[in-house]
C-alpha cells in the first residue's frame, strides 16, 4: 500500500495564509483532498473550528462543505463548457438549496463585480473567457456559499506573471474583506511567498520544515527547502534579466 501523506500536522490561524510547498508527488494534493473531504483520510484528525471533520459522514458533511471550498489550477477542467458564468457561480447555491432564482442571479452578479468582472458577462459561456477570467469566475463560485476557508490547489501556477500578480492582489483583498483563511498549495516557493505568511515544506508525504515565510526562505534548514529556495532564486534572476533585455 502506498502512503501518500503521513504524520502531516499544521495549524492555520483564522484570516491567515499557509503555503504548503513541495515538488510533484510530495503529497500536497492528497492533503488538499483530505482537508476538503473529497477523500476520507485513513487516520488522523482534521479540525475546522471545534469540529473534527475527518470522521463525518456524507450527511454530516453537507453544512461543512459550505464552509470549505477548493479552487483548482485549471478552472476550465472544473467547469461545464456548456454552462454560462451565471450557472457556474449559482451551482453551489442550487446544491445547497439556497435562495430563489432571482436571488441567486443577483448574488452571482455581486460576486462577478467583486472578483473584477462585469455582471453583464453572466450570460456568456465558459469558452468565451480567458484563463485569468475563468480563474476569477472560479473564485466567485468558491465564494458563493460564504465560506471561511479556501484551499487553493496550484490555483496561481497556470497563469502568466501579470495575471498571477492580479489574482494575488484579488485574493489579498478578498481575504481582508471576508476574513478568509487560505491554504495555498504549490510547487513554486517564490509564488507562495507573495501571499503566505507561513510556509510548510512537504517531501515524500511528510512536512519536513515549517515556519514564518521570511525565516524559511532566508534560513532553510532542510535539503528539500534549499532546493526550492534555489529554484525560486534562479527564476527571479532569469525574470530580472529578461525584463532588462526587453527594456
Amino acid at each position: 500500500m502506498v502512503c501518500a501523506a503521513n504524520g502531516v500536522s499544521f495549524e492555520i490561524p483564522g484570516g491567515k495564509t499557509l503555503g504548503l510547498v513541495g515538488s510533484s508527488g510530495s503529497g500536497k494534493s492528497t492533503v488538499a483532498r483530505c482537508i476538503t473531504r473529497v477523500e476520507k483520510p485513513d487516520a488522523g484528525e482534521i479540525w475546522m473550528g471545534n469540529i473534527d471533520i475527518a470522521r463525518l459522514g456524507s450527511r454530516e458533511l453537507r453544512p461543512v462543505r459550505a464552509e470549505v471550498q477548493m479552487i483548482f489550477q485549471d478552472p476550465s477542467t472544473s467547469m461545464n463548457p456548456r454552462m454560462s458564468a451565471a450557472e457556474i457561480i449559482e451551482e453551489p447555491l442550487l446544491i445547497q438549496n439556497r435562495g430563489t432564482r432571482d436571488e441567486r442571479l443577483s448574488h452571482a452578479a455581486e460576486l462577478m463585480k467583486e472578483v473584477g468582472l462585469s455582471a453583464d458577462w453572466l450570460p456568456r459561456r465558459v469558452t468565451e473567457f480567458s484563463g485569468g477570467q475563468l480563474q476569477r469566475i472560479a473564485i466567485a463560485r468558491a465564494l458563493a456559499l460564504g465560506p471561511k476557508f479556501l484551499v487553493l490547489d496550484e490555483a496561481l501556477s497556470g497563469l502568466d506573471l501579470s495575471t498571477q500578480s492580479d489574482i494575488t492582489d484579488l485574493l489579498r483583498n478578498l481575504q481582508a474583506a471576508h476574513s478568509l483563511t487560505y491554504l495555498l498549495i504549490s510547487h513554486d516557493l517564490g509564488l507562495v511567498a507573495r501571499l503566505a505568511g507561513l510556509i510548510a515544506i512537504m517531501s515524500a508525504g511528510r512536512i519536513v520544515e515549517k515556519g514564518p515565510t521570511g525565516e524559511i526562505i532566508s534560513n532553510p534548514t532542510q535539503p528539500e527547502t534549499r532546493v526550492l529556495v534555489a529554484a525560486a532564486e534562479r527564476f527571479r534572476t532569469a525574470l530580472a534579466q529578461a525584463k532588462g533585455a526587453s527594456a
